[in-house]
């Protein structure tokens, strides 16, 4: 063993994880809280109020389409807040001053459960602040890390996905109950008590954070080599050019800016196929719950709510998250299957496809006068489950490792963008069946066939993309300084 690794070996954990996990709990615990019951909600309250059979479809895509929207805006505001963290302001602060703008969202929905516009005019604001802090705290724990202990990263970032599940859990099982017993001003006032407590967690680890400074706005950044690579490579069609298009912008910019800019495009090239898997994974949160309200919600002698069912997914995620870490990758190491992050996220692709098999049949079954039980749900969970550890931990792990040190909020920001494009599909989907539109033939199980369609043509083009990719991996080795 060399000195360097004995060095490696010797690093302890950061004493600020703690403080971001539990934020990070606090925090998942209000959204999903927020998601838990939106989708049934809007079509009491709102979209079919007197319970018309004729209007329950519509009522359900209207209701979709706008909880979707709620998503794609959230998701897509991490590039905006990374921008933000990484040019001017720093992670911490953006990090701790949106989230009490945060806080006041959950305020104004709380009080306009009554109001159409008022509750929605409370979500864009959670969305815009939700998102804005999104990316920023996912690449903060990245940041706490060193050449002396990032063989802890993985493990750590696996905690990271525990404590938004964990959030995720408890809000999945008492938010509805709130909402069922003491109505729906009470249970999205409760997600808003728990956004100033992660307010507050984060304040109190503020003397312990490793805070990266932020870059300023360079000339050697992304937007800029992006543009002139593109101008240039217009530039040589009409005219004679030996020179490769970057070996013409090396002439302008430094090869350190240039490596993180194709740092950047091999790291879409592998996010580009995930808003597929995104578009079908946030339907466990709406077209599923609408669906378990047609289901036989008996499990084990109790009747669950339907906006409870969602809670077996993170009860499985934390399951599966050891199995997966300390059984199935090490098993798959000793049979010289190396589990790579490009293997690990076509796996996940191909079980996303059989969960929703499982989810059209059970629509079919309903779609034919059937009242299935909700075991074939909890199935579908199990499968989605396991498909989100070898997806979504996997590239956030990816978006950090993989990108240069002055890009990795945005690099976590691009990714969670994809969440945001693959959701923006399902509300346009959802448009066009409340208006009577393209998509309105795909209704029922018709619906689910669809989406496993869609993602049967984008893993074919993962499965060939996937394997030209080179990986290449930027792990912090400076010292952070402190902000």
């Amino acid at each position: 063993m060399t000195a360097s690794n004995e060095t490696i070996k010797k690093g302890s954990m950061p004493k600020s994880v703690p403080y971001i996990i539990g934020n990070e709990a606090a925090e998942r615990f209000s959204f999903y809280g927020i998601r838990s019951i939106m989708s049934t909600f809007l079509v009491t309250q709102f979209f079919n109020p007197t319970h018309n059979p004729l209007l329950q479809n519509i009522g359900e895509a209207r209701s979709n389409e706008l909880t979707h929207l709620f998503v794609t805006l959230a998701y897509f505001m991490p590039l905006v807040g990374g921008i933000l963290a990484d040019w001017f302001f720093g992670k911490y602060k953006v990090i701790f001053y949106v989230s009490i703008v945060y806080a006041l969202g959950n305020l104004v929905m709380a009080l306009s459960t009554h109001n159409l516009t008022l509750f929605s005019i409370g979500l864009i604001i959670i969305a815009i602040a939700a998102g804005g802090i999104k990316s920023c705290v996912s690449a903060n724990v990245g940041d706490q890390f060193d050449k002396s202990n990032q063989h802890l990263m993985s493990k750590v970032y696996g905690w990271f996905y525990f404590s938004i599940n964990s959030g995720s859990i408890f809000s999945t099982i008492l938010i509805p109950i709130l909402y069922h017993k003491y109505g729906p001003e009470i249970a999205f006032g409760v997600p808003g008590i728990l956004m100033c407590l992660a307010t507050f967690t984060f304040w109190i680890g503020r003397k312990k954070y490793v805070r990266v400074k932020p870059t300023g706005i360079k000339k050697e950044n992304f937007m800029s080599i992006t543009f002139y690579a593109i101008t240039q490579s217009i530039k040589k069609i009409f005219t004679k050019n030996d020179l490769t298009v970057w070996q013409i912008v090396a002439k302008k910019y430094s090869a350190e800016a240039i490596d993180g800019v194709q740092a950047v495009y091999r790291i879409l090239m592998v996010f580009a196929f995930t808003p597929i898997f995104w578009a079908m994974w946030d339907q466990n949160l709406t077209e599923w719950v609408l669906q378990a309200t047609k289901l036989d919600l008996h499990v084990f002698g109790y009747e669950l709510l339907p906006e409870q069912v969602q809670t077996f997914n993170p009860v499985f995620l934390i399951s599966m998250i050891p199995i997966f870490t300390y059984g199935i990758y090490p098993f798959f190491e000793k049979i010289g299957l190396k589990p790579t992050p490009l293997r690990k996220i076509g796996a996940g692709l191909l079980l996303t496809a059989f969960c929703f098999i499982i989810i059209a049949l059970l629509q079919k079954n309903i779609d034919n006068g059937g009242h299935p039980s909700v075991w074939w749900q909890v199935l579908a969970y199990l499968i989605l489950s396991a498909a989100e550890v070898l997806v979504s931990i996997t590239c956030l792990e990816y978006a950090y490792t993989q990108s240069p040190k002055s890009m990795k909020s945005t690099m976590s920001a691009l990714y969670l963008l994809m969440i945001s494009v693959g959701n923006y599909f399902d509300s346009l989907v959802n448009n066009s069946i409340a208006n009577k539109g393209f998509f309105a033939k795909f209704q029922g199980a018709d619906y689910d066939w669809l989406f496993v369609g869609i993602l049967t043509v984008f893993f074919i083009l993962y499965l060939f993309v996937a394997k030209k990719l080179p990986e290449k991996s930027y792990v912090n080795e400076d010292a952070a300084t402190a902000s």
